[in-house]
């Protein structure tokens, strides 16, 4: 069973971009690997298609993305055409991520995409909406898992981006409906007598019946994107 801080499983596979090794494709960059139950359906159209409208907002958080689908890699080529046209792109402009073929869904029940509820033609279980993110030194750090009929959200993916990113460089954690310029939360396990030091932009302790300080807010730390 795979679990969240484990370096994420390599793997070979032929794309729209020719064959890759993971790891190596993804080099220093974090990554997306994110799976769709088929090529020409209606929801993986739009979500595809909105992929690369934020392109430029993943490239500024340094992550690539990739797709995978249980059809071909020649289906998937065809297949780039409507998603183009209906992200608004000019016929001419280059896809511009790669799309995994998976007809074996050999990748697929490595890394348990599948769906037992949604069937091919043939019978053959189709991929879930699986979404993996994979940080810079390969380390798996989160994974949703959507069935057939409901479309991601990736405002959420972008979200859950810049908090990973933003807590792996600063000792704070974020709150409930979180986003980038909103207070955080200073960790419980930052001792009373560090809190000032470590956050000169300020804590403020939020007063609970209980009377315990555990609830401390501090503002956004600074980032680049």
């Amino acid at each position: 069973m795979l679990l969240l801080g484990d370096i994420f499983p390599n793997f070979n596979a032929n794309t729209t971009e020719g064959e890759i090794d993971f790891h190596h494709w993804l080099g220093e960059s974090w990554g997306i690997l994110f799976s769709h139950p088929s090529d020409f359906t209606p929801v993986c159209t739009t979500e595809l298609s909105r992929v690369i409208k934020l392109m430029p907002d993943f490239q500024k958080r340094n992550v690539k993305l990739i797709a995978l689908s249980c059809d071909s890699v020649s289906s998937h080529v065809a297949w780039c055409k409507d998603i183009k046209r209906y992200a608004g792109c000019h016929e001419d402009e280059k896809f511009p991520y790669p799309i995994i073929e998976d007809k074996d869904r050999n990748i697929a029940m490595k890394l348990g995409m599948l769906d037992k509820d949604e069937l091919d033609t043939v019978g053959m279980p189709l991929t879930a909406r699986a979404v993996f993110i994979i940080d810079s030194n390969k380390k798996y750090r989160l994974s949703i898992l959507y069935p057939a009929t409901t479309g991601r959200n990736f405002d959420e993916i972008l979200r859950v981006i810049d908090s990973l990113q933003l807590t792996d460089k600063n000792k704070v954690a974020t709150p409930v409906d979180w986003k980038m310029g909103d207070d955080c939360m200073v960790l419980p396990t930052i001792p009373e007598d560090q809190v000032t030091k470590m956050f000169p932009q300020g804590v403020t302790v939020v007063p609970l019946p209980s009377g315990k300080t555990y609830l401390r807010k501090t503002p956004c730390p600074k980032v680049e994107l």
